[in-house]
């Protein structure tokens, strides 16, 4: 009896013996995974850098782009060629305050941009000629120095919004000279009180196709404003929509 007793123990301690031994195993297995993840995700950082080559010599400007490359590639830049422009156009870069990284993108490639357009600004028609803009904590003067100092010819446009507008509140407008000189004064004095180029005016879509001639009015009204102080006025047009 005492040796099946010993016997009994002795497969006990081994079957034990036999379970820690593959638990360690497993451990060092899985950090060793780990591990080499870490190391892969490093060498993946350590190449997203400065590249000495650009786009088209590293094979990335293709019609068959694997996902691999845009994974591997999609932080390089050619920091050699930032900033040149390969396209003689106008070229105008839209920037949201909920994506922080855009603000920067405009600063390191700002020459390769013509206009940058941060969407921060909306306008609301109070009562008779009385308009009040919001979204000006937005804005951002060290940011905006920043951008002009490495790109000197970038215009800075924001966003302007017609927020809140009622068909009655275009409606009186329109209809309202003084009304309409009003609001161009005011974007006018806003552009010289804030240091900015100009505005993206987004309104075109409001009023669903109807009152195209009364808007086109106030826009060529507010566009002779804007110029006649040296300031630029760019309308959003939205791509058509067909019935069906």
């Amino acid at each position: 009896m005492a040796f099946l007793d010993w016997k009994l123990c002795t497969m006990k301690l081994l079957c034990v013996a036999l379970a820690f031994g593959l638990a360690c195993h497993l451990v060092t297995a899985t950090l060793s995974k780990m591990d080499a993840k870490k190391s892969a995700s490093k060498a993946l950082e350590e190449k997203t850098v400065h590249s000495d080559k650009t786009v088209q010599d590293r094979g990335l400007v293709t019609t068959d782009l694997k996902a691999k490359d845009i994974i591997l590639e999609h932080k390089s830049y050619c920091a050699k060629k930032v900033k040149e422009r390969h396209f003689s156009g106008d070229v105008l870069g839209y920037i949201t305050p909920w994506n922080s990284h855009g603000y920067d993108i405009a600063k390191t490639f700002g020459n390769k941009f013509t206009s940058i357009s941060p969407v921060w600004l909306q306008v609301k028609r109070k009562g008779k000629e009385r308009f009040q803009f919001s979204g000006l904590h937005d804005a951002d003067q060290g940011w905006i120095k920043d951008v002009r100092k490495n790109a000197k010819n970038i215009k800075i446009v924001p966003r302007i919004l017609f927020d809140g507008w009622s068909y009655h509140d275009f409606e009186s407008v329109f209809g309202s000279e003084d009304e309409i000189e009003e609001l161009s004064q005011v974007m006018v004095q806003l552009a010289k009180d804030e240091n900015f180029d100009g505005f993206v005016v987004e309104v075109w879509s409001q009023l669903g196709n109807q009152k195209q001639k009364e808007l086109i009015h106030l826009l060529t009204h507010l566009s002779e404003a804007m110029h006649k102080a040296r300031l630029k006025l760019t309308l959003v047009i939205p791509p058509a929509v067909s019935p069906g």
